[in-house]
């Protein structure tokens, strides 16, 4: 049964602001641990090509666990609705942040990024709850305001993180578990659910759980095709550059926590203003296929300027270009939401799941690239690498727009005929 956009009246006010605490809750304890992860791993490390190297691998393994089982929760909410895979989303962060804290080995380490990872689809479901009870035409306004508040949990988290790394490396990891129990228990006592028994599939193959198999559902969507390549190529990108800015600036401007959760508190800023403001007053003026080319114009020349710090180590510089950064991502991350979220309720989860997927599959390979690059070729090389890759995503959006076009033509005629 599918739900006419007549029949969706957008999330209720306490419902949209519980949703918005969760993403902000998210992103906080996800951004507390960023400014004392390479300090906690580099004790693990002989050099800074090697710590390098860790970093690489600790970002793949965990997008390597996401990739599996990313499709798998988004098929899961299908089924058996969007609540209970959320609390166990968090209920999994929260143990992968306190054994991340207990650390003593690096197989511990390792041993909490994977099960953060497996249990990491949180923002794809809220992304099918918004879908569940959102007109389409109102979707990109609210993914925006989930994002907004996911960039005020990034701008306050690693600000936190670097002062709570002063007290011991350990103290931020165990303060995001402590905000993930305590996302948990809000959920347990305020979240409802979004997708209605009738509306949920009544039928489930255990085949059907494959990762493959679900990326392979979602690619077969031919409208969708070309969106999926574009987040394949920016996922790909931020995978690299996210994967290794901590060592370049401990290696380039000598910064320590602190500085390091500041410039995560800038990106937190620009991220409110974009996404809570700017970009939903440009959304309507743009269209969402022009504001996701423009974002990721912005993020290329972000990227580039960060590898220019390697020829010059500059604080203005390194400013100048996560303010690119920032600015690319409030364009593009609502309006590209908007535009792949373009599909029957029956499909959210999996296309949601799907896309979510795709994005884990590049930063799996994303920061082993970027730690290759680094350590063999050159430290400026990761970010060159990562501006023209997307610029290759901005490609494959405007190639996107005749598919998306012809499939809003036809859509409204098949429910005619």
């Amino acid at each position: 049964m599918e739900t006419s956009p007549r029949e969706r009246r957008g999330p209720g006010g306490g419902t949209l602001i519980f949703l918005m605490i969760i993403a902000f809750m998210n992103t906080l304890g996800y951004g507390l641990v960023i400014p004392a992860l390479p300090f906690i791993v580099r004790q693990y490390a002989s050099s800074p090509d090697q710590l390098a190297m860790l970093m690489a691998w600790l970002g793949s393994v965990y997008a390597l666990c996401q990739f599996l089982a990313a499709p798998v929760l988004g098929a899961l909410s299908d089924r058996f609705g969007r609540r209970p895979l959320l609390l166990l989303c968090l209920l999994g962060s929260a143990l992968g942040y306190a054994l991340f804290g207990l650390g003593g080995a690096i197989w511990v380490i390792f041993l909490g990024r994977i099960i953060d990872g497996l249990t990491g689809g949180n923002f794809s479901i809220l992304a099918a709850y918004i879908a569940d009870v959102a007109k389409p035409q109102e979707r990109s306004r609210y993914f925006g305001m989930l994002g907004a508040a996911s960039g005020a949990g990034f701008m306050v988290g690693p600000a936190a993180g670097g002062f709570l790394a002063s007290l011991g490396y350990s103290v931020p990891a165990y303060a995001a578990a402590a905000v993930a129990l305590a996302s948990l228990a809000w959920g347990l006592l305020a979240m409802p659910e979004s997708l209605p028994r009738e509306r949920r599939r009544t039928s489930f193959a255990a085949a059907e759980l494959n990762p493959f198999k679900q990326l392979g559902a979602a690619l077969a969507l031919p409208q969708l095709r070309w969106l999926f390549a574009a987040t394949f190529c920016f996922a790909l990108a931020f995978a690299m550059m996210q994967s290794n800015v901590s060592v370049l600036l401990i290696d380039h401007l000598r910064w320590n926590a602190d500085m390091i959760g500041a410039m995560f508190l800038v990106i937190g800023i620009f991220d409110i203003v974009m996404q809570g403001g700017i970009a939903g007053w440009l959304l309507p003026r743009l269209g969402e296929e022009r504001m996701s080319v423009v974002g990721l114009v912005c993020e290329a020349a972000g990227y580039a300027l960060m590898g220019a710090i390697v020829i010059i180590p500059s604080a203005l510089l390194m400013l100048g270009a996560i303010t690119l950064y920032a600015v690319g991502t409030g364009f593009r991350e609502p309006a590209t939401r908007g535009l792949i979220s373009q599909v029957s309720d029956e499909q959210q989860g999996m296309v949601q799941g799907g896309s979510q997927a795709i994005q884990s599959l590049a930063t799996v390979v994303g920061p082993l690239i970027a730690g290759v690059l680094y350590a063999q070729v050159g430290h400026a090389v990761p970010y060159w690498a990562g501006a023209l890759v997307a610029l290759l995503a901005a490609a494959a959006v405007v190639r996107s727009i005749p598919p998306l076009h012809a499939h809003r033509t036809a859509a409204p005629a098949e429910a005619l005929g």
